[in-house]
Parts: C-alpha cells; structure tokens; sequence
C-alpha cells in the first residue's frame, strides 16, 4: 500500500509540474503582451510599460515562471489589477460559496444516485427498471441551467419558497445560506445523479454476474442479500471514481449555474476576471482549480486501492 501511494503522489506531483507550465505559458509566454491586453488597444505605451514592470514582466521567463510558482507555494498569488486586493483574499472569500456548493451538490447527487441504481438493478427488466432508464437518460440529456432556469421559475417565482439568486453571507445563519444554495446544488446534482445511477445499475449487474454470487443464490441467499452482502462493495469500485470525477467537475465547472444564480463563488470570479481582462486572478485560480482535481483525483486512487485490494498487489 506505501507502494502505491508514493506512486500515485509522485504522479499527482508531476502532473501539478506539467500544469502549472501549460497555464503559465499561455497566459504570459505566449505571442502577445499580457499587459498591453489587459489595459486595451488604445493604452499608452507610457502605462503599458508601467504595468509590464509592475507585474514583472521585464525578467527572463525562467525566472518569472520560478517566481510565480514560489508564490503560490507561500500563498502569494500577486494582486488583482482590477479589484487592487491580494488575488489569495478574493479566492478564498469565493471558496466558502463554491466548495460548499459542491459539496453540497455532490451529497445530494449520491443521495439520489445510490437507492435509484439499486433499486434498477434489483428490478431489471420491470417497469421500475425502465422508468429509471428514462428518467436518468433525460438528465444526462437536458444542460444543468435549463435545470436551473426551470427551478427558478417553479421554486423562486411562482411558489417563492427559495431566492431565485444571490448568496446572504454565512454569518447571516446556516438555513438562510443552505437555501440559497438549494436549487443551485439541485441543479448541478440532477445531471450527476443521473450518470451516476447508470453506473452504479451496471455495476452492480454486472457484479451480479459473477460466479460467487451465483454460488450464494445457489445457497438460498435471496436476490437483495446478494446485492446488499456481496455485489454492493464490490460494485462501488467504479463508483468512487465516478465520485471523484463528478466533485472534481462540480467544483471547476459550477461557473455557468454560478452565473445563473448570481453567486459569488470561484467560477463566478474567472469569469469576471476574463471578461474585465484580469490575467492575475485568471492564472492563480485557475492553477489552484487544477491543484484541487488532481488532489481529489489522488484521494479517489486511494481510496480505490482500499475497496479493492488486488490494486495494492500489483507491482
């Protein structure tokens, strides 16, 4: 098991490496002037030149590329050129509304995902079995702000039981922010839930089809014992990693259901931050984004090597 721990975070340090080049490159390496970009076609030489100096874009790339990786290393992120505050104080005012929006989104996609793929695959076949088919099908089809539009118009509108948008403040209390982030999560998690039903029914059919829980039935071990004592933990193999894919995806890729509620979330800022040309802010989030998948990208490889120990074997 150390093994394949050091294997995995020597993979994950690598990729971090390899990141950390490709978005360093093409905000600041690439053809163009970062500084003359973000203050516009009509700047003056004279304040494209002052800006260039003042992001420290007159050293060697080497350099630079050190320097910035340094930073963020010791939680320096620069300073955002819009906003005139360090770039670390606005990414962490902006984590408190999205990782608890996915966290939140994630939860409530298991919930929905875990009892409904079951119960497909306890009723194969049945009327069950094909309503749940459909219904998830129509969720991996239908975009997640059609969803959030949709519950907008039922929830906020006409019933105004939750805000249509906006986000009060924690200090504000822990019921009056969780329903302003409801429908937000309800709308990330429908999608998720129905990819995620779809793969916990075929994996536990496919689980169902192994020789040992046949062997149970043939031992008088009803059809629900099996898939609760035998085929359930071996089924959640590819689940977790379904898992890990949708946190990662529900944390970096709110920015669009971020933009439909009005919340001040991470997603919701690089998206400010392209549109008002703040490169500053663009490249530490978006570094910090991909830090966050391939770190829960590693926890989901250790937490697959616990539930299934053949992983832990291997050379």
């Amino acid at each position: 098991m150390l093994r394949f721990v050091a294997t995995r975070l020597s993979s994950l340090v690598l990729s971090l490496l390899v990141a950390s080049i490709v978005i360093f490159a093409v905000i600041e390496v690439i053809p163009g002037d970062p500084a003359a970009y973000m203050l516009g076609l009509n700047a003056e030489p004279s304040a494209v030149a002052a800006l260039r100096d003042q992001l420290g874009l007159n050293g060697s790339v080497p350099l630079r590329y050190l320097h910035w990786i340094a930073g963020l290393m010791t939680g320096d992120f620069g300073v955002s050129y819009t906003y005139r505050v360090p770039v670390a104080t606005l990414i962490a005012a902006r984590l408190w509304v999205s990782l608890p929006l996915a966290l939140f989104a994630l939860a409530l996609s298991t919930l929905i995902a875990f009892p409904v793929g079951l119960l497909a695959a306890a009723r194969r076949g049945r009327p069950a079995d094909l309503a749940v088919m459909g219904t998830t099908q129509l969720g991996i089809a239908v975009p997640n702000f059609w969803f959030a539009m949709l519950l907008v118009l039922i929830f906020a509108i006409r019933l105004r039981w939750f805000p249509a948008g906006g986000f009060p403040g924690w200090d504000q209390g822990l019921w009056v922010s969780l329903k302003a982030l409801l429908l937000p999560a309800v709308a990330l998690a429908l999608p998720q839930a129905s990819i995620l039903a779809r793969i916990m029914r075929s994996s536990v059919l496919d689980t169902l089809g192994q020789d040992y829980i046949r062997t149970a039935r043939a031992k008088g071990m009803t059809r629900a014992q099996a898939i609760r004592r035998h085929a359930l933990k071996n089924a959640l193999i590819p689940v977790l990693t379904i898992i890990g894919m949708q946190f990662s995806f529900l944390l970096a890729g709110a920015i669009i259901i971020e933009n439909v509620f009005f919340l001040p979330g991470l997603g919701r800022l690089i998206f400010q931050a392209i549109t008002q040309r703040d490169l500053i802010v663009v490249e530490s989030s978006v570094m910090l984004l991909v830090f966050a998948v391939i770190t829960v990208n590693f926890v989901v490889d250790i937490a697959y090597a616990a539930v299934d120990p053949r992983l832990r074997r291997r050379r």
